[in-house]
């Protein structure tokens, strides 16, 4: 043996082209917004995604049709239950172990905003984003807990916002939700961390989605002026970060709270 190849490390063979092959993902609020590219890129890696929603079922099925129909061994399939319903979060899971067989990955994407400053925010207000947010991430993450710490490299991945850590007028409920998804993913990350299974969260910061459009072009240029990188997060650039935390690869990687935001906590 060479001195040369001695020195090669054994990692440099070729690598999968599909390395999500033979995982099953499921994505909360897969249908539109940054849930639905993040479904899309698992899809585009290879992997088996469940495609979650409450209402928005033709575009679920859309975001299931085009992955299924790319040139990728990625399949999809749209499955319906609101997460704030336990009832509902136990029948999707039946239904994906009856068709599927036990996921690797969870990600809890749903989210909802009603903004008021907080001398109007209403009960009701509180409730329904705390619900979707927060309570839908417990649901979800309760009702498919088995399989996930069973699974040789389980994943929970939970999308944030920057909102979560910054705050924001008119947003209290939401940034609570979303704040608390960090205590969330760093309790669950101590507990499962002898069975492989990792947790981790994403805050994104403003992200160019149907969302983003629907504001006013000035409170836009107001927003991009407070951002480093002058510009808004491309939803790939989002979802690249899930496909990473969802792979093997990132083993060694868990408890993060990983800001995606163009510098904006510079």
């Amino acid at each position: 043996m060479s001195a040369e190849t001695a020195d090669r490390p054994a990692e440099l063979e070729r690598p999968s082209r599909q390395p999500l092959a033979g995982r099953t993902c499921l994505v909360t609020g897969g249908s539109r917004g940054i849930g639905r590219g993040i479904a899309r890129e698992l899809g585009r890696y290879g992997a088996t995604v469940i495609v979650n929603y409450r209402s928005s079922e033709a575009d679920a099925h859309a975001v299931a049709d085009a992955i299924t129909e790319a040139d990728t061994d990625g399949t999809a399939h749209p499955v319906q239950a609101d997460v704030t319903d336990r009832s509902a979060v136990d029948t999707m899971r039946d239904a994906v172990a009856d068709a599927f067989g036990p996921i690797d990955v969870l990600v809890n994407n749903a989210g909802i905003t009603a903004d008021r400053t907080f001398a109007n925010m209403t009960a009701e207000d509180w409730h329904r984003v705390v619900d979707v947010s927060l309570n839908g991430a417990f649901n979800c993450t309760k009702a498919f807990y088995d399989d996930l710490e069973a699974a040789p490299n389980g994943r929970i991945i939970s999308v944030s916002s920057v909102i979560g850590k910054q705050g924001n007028v008119g947003q209290a409920n939401y940034a609570a939700a979303k704040s608390g998804l960090f205590g969330f993913t760093r309790s669950l990350a101590l507990e499962l961390a002898g069975t492989g299974t990792t947790a981790n969260c994403i805050a994104p910061g403003f992200t160019r989605t149907e969302m983003i459009e629907s504001i006013p072009e000035t409170v836009r240029d107001d927003l991009r002026e407070d951002i480093p990188l002058e510009r808004f997060a491309t939803v790939e650039e989002i979802a690249g970060l899930v496909r990473y935390l969802a792979s093997e690869q990132s083993g060694y990687v868990t408890g993060e709270v990983i800001d995606v935001n163009g510098g904006i906590d510079l």
